[in-house]
C-alpha cells in the first residue's frame, strides 16, 4: 500500500500543478488582455497580473516538486479561492457557477495536499530522509 501512496501523492501533485503552470503561460502570451480582464473585477490589474504569474508558475512549480508542499497548497488554495469569489461569482451563468464549482474542487484537492504532505517523492520528503540520516 506505502508504493501506491508513492506514487499517487506525486501523481496528484503534478494533476493540480498542471493546472496553475499551464494557466500562467497563457497568460504569459497576452499580458495585456488578462490585464485588462482582471481591471473589470479589481483594482491595480498590473499588481494583480503579477501576483497571478507569481502563483500560478512560481508557487505552481514549487508546489510541482513538493518543496514546502503544504505552504505552497495553502499559497495555491488561497489564489484558487480569491479567484473563485473576484472573477466565477455570477451564479446566474451557468458557466460561471461551473467554474466557481470546479475552484471548489480544487480547493478540495489542494486541502488534501496541506494535510498529507508532499510525500516520499518530493523536495520535502527527501529534506526528510536526508535529516534522519545518521551522520
Amino acid at each position: 500500500m506505502r508504493d501506491l501512496k508513492d506514487l499517487t501523492l506525486p501523481a496528484g501533485r503534478a494533476l493540480i500543478a498542471a493546472l496553475f503552470l499551464w494557466s500562467g503561460y497563457r497568460k504569459l502570451g497576452h499580458p495585456g488582455a488578462v490585464i485588462d480582464m482582471i481591471g473589470h473585477s479589481l483594482p491595480f490589474p498590473t499588481l494583480g497580473f503579477a501576483l497571478s504569474i507569481a502563483c500560478e508558475l512560481g508557487v505552481g512549480a514549487l508546489f510541482l516538486l513538493g518543496y514546502r508542499t503544504r505552504t505552497m497548497a495553502m499559497l495555491l488554495a488561497l489564489f484558487t479561492l480569491a479567484t473563485a469569489l473576484a472573477f466565477h461569482n455570477d451564479f446566474g451563468d451557468r458557466e460561471e457557477l461551473t467554474n466557481f464549482m470546479k475552484n471548489l474542487a480544487i480547493l478540495g484537492g489542494l486541502f488534501h495536499v496541506l494535510v498529507v504532505g508532499g510525500g516520499r517523492l518530493s523536495i520535502d520528503g527527501l529534506r526528510h530522509r536526508h535529516a534522519e540520516m545518521p551522520a
